[in-house]
């Protein structure tokens, strides 16, 4: 294997799972912050937020959503290049597209998910411009372009 090619599939490896960290720290800062939100404690102590009623099934679903960028960060070291590459697509739609979703209450709601909908989109962009650097090998030992 080439050194070069061993160095750029390692630098998008470690740019995308450290994307994935920059996005998981402020989605937990904005959490966090939102904590000393006037009334947002008592809110969700009465079992509900915003008219939503807080259920196991919710909560669940919750823990899957969060999941999905947590996870992000290992696999997107430990996968081979073509499903690291679809998994971070996808992973970072579906991520992208709950932020979309859930909108923003106020101004530094807004901030963070401006931020975050920004290294979500850095990574679909880097995920998808990420070029195999292992092309397969022809038999008579030319590359052949994927």
């Amino acid at each position: 294997m080439n050194l070069q090619k061993q160095m750029l599939t390692m630098e998008t490896k470690t740019k995308l799972s450290s994307l994935w960290i920059f996005y998981l720290f402020n989605t937990i800062f904005r959490d966090i912050h939102e904590f000393i939100e006037p009334g947002f404690i008592e809110q969700v102590m009465t079992g509900t937020f915003n008219g939503t009623q807080i259920t196991e099934h919710l909560l669940l679903f919750g823990g899957f959503v969060a999941e999905v960028p947590i996870s992000m960060v290992l696999l997107s070291r430990l996968l081979p290049y073509g499903a690291n590459r679809w998994a971070n697509i996808i992973a970072a739609v579906i991520t992208l597209a709950f932020e979309i979703n859930n909108g923003a209450t106020d101004l530094d709601d807004t901030f963070h998910m401006v931020i975050e909908m920004a290294a979500l989109s850095f990574i679909i962009w880097s995920a998808w411009r990420w070029r195999n650097p292992f092309p397969k090998q022809s038999a008579i030992g030319q590359e052949v372009s994927s």
